[in-house]
């Protein structure tokens, strides 16, 4: 099995194509010119499209076809987007490009052919509270979650997987904290609990999610802040594979957070720290669970980790320049 990183660079307006071997050594494989400020990554489902989000005027994907030896990119097109989005993810079937608009205040669906190409015609923009900030589907396709980080709210929508159409529930939200911010989202491997990085307190939220009518029930919400630190400024979440583990790069103190998962009750029990890259935006976690690669946004450079499952400790293996500003990072196993 091979696997591979891509990592979006801003500031260079680049993708690095990066092979993580089996040792979690890092080893430089192509870089890719975009163009303008690319950001968001997300995989199809199949594993041989990328797509990229930029930006920049004019708001645009930048739709990329996956070589399934080497992990090389080949730009397809590139095509409008309704707004500026801050987050990509597809639908599990691989129909749908969903994308969250954090200037815009919306969301919106574009359909994605069987060439892989996304079309430039939405099949729905819908408005949100304040910067939508993620967007992802329940492993059923037949819900939709987005995260209002100005609204302090989830957003809940019923989703047609058969047109790309989405309609907000009943309750259309759940509230978070006020002041919360909450980002980004991440179901369980079970698909029983949801959980939630809050950007502007500094922490995590558990949820329950209720696969017979698309609700989720706050269970708790824990601090992923170092001691001394007063000003979060908290960012991605991953957990690992078997739904054990989970991490979350907090971009104030450089830090990553683990926590040990109880997959029964949701539960988060910390596990310390670990200090990475300058202001680490991005992550991501191999298939296999072994390894988790951290994006410095500041730093402009990479590293992998071994991850110990039974404790959850970090330990570095590698680091690697890449371009400007790194910010996503998407694992891919070939």
């Amino acid at each position: 099995m091979t696997v591979v990183a891509y990592v979006s660079n801003a500031g260079s307006g680049d993708i690095s194509v990066l092979r993580l071997g089996a040792d979690g050594m890092l080893s430089p494989v192509q870089t890719v010119a975009v163009g303008g400020t690319v950001m968001p990554l997300t995989v199809g489902p199949d594993r041989r499209h990328l797509y990229a989000s930029v930006r920049s005027v004019p708001w645009s994907v930048a739709c990329f076809e996956i070589d399934s030896g080497t992990g090389e990119l080949r730009r397809k097109t590139t095509v409008p987007l309704p707004e500026n989005s801050a987050y990509l993810s597809t639908d599990h079937g691989g129909r749908y490009l969903l994308a969250a608009s954090y200037t815009g205040n919306a969301i919106s669906v574009n359909a994605i052919g069987m060439d892989g190409v996304v079309a430039a015609q939405p099949v729905e923009v819908l408005a949100t509270p304040p910067h939508a900030h993620s967007i992802i589907t329940d492993p059923s396709d037949r819900y939709l979650l987005a995260a209002a980080l100005g609204g302090d709210a989830l957003l809940q929508y019923l989703f047609d997987r058969r047109t790309g159409r989405a309609t907000p529930n009943s309750p259309a939200f759940v509230a978070t904290k006020p002041g919360a911010g909450p980002r980004h989202l991440v179901f369980h491997p079970g698909g029983r609990l949801v959980y939630v990085t809050n950007e502007l307190d500094g922490t995590v939220g558990s949820y329950e999610f209720d696969s017979g009518t698309g609700h989720l029930t706050p269970l708790d919400t824990v601090s992923v802040l170092p001691e001394g630190i007063g000003d979060p400024w908290t960012a991605e979440l991953k957990l690992t594979p078997d739904g054990r583990l989970l991490y979350v790069s907090e971009r104030r103190s450089s830090t990553i957070a683990g926590f040990r998962v109880d997959s029964g009750t949701g539960a988060l029990t910390p596990l310390g720290h670990t200090a990475t890259e300058t202001c680490p935006r991005g992550m991501g976690i191999d298939p296999a669970g072994r390894y988790l690669v951290a994006a410095g946004e500041q730093s402009h450079a990479v590293t992998s980790y071994a991850v110990e499952p039974e404790t959850g400790a970090l330990t570095v293996v590698d680091r690697r320049q890449v371009g400007w500003n790194p910010n996503w990072v998407e694992l891919v196993a070939l």
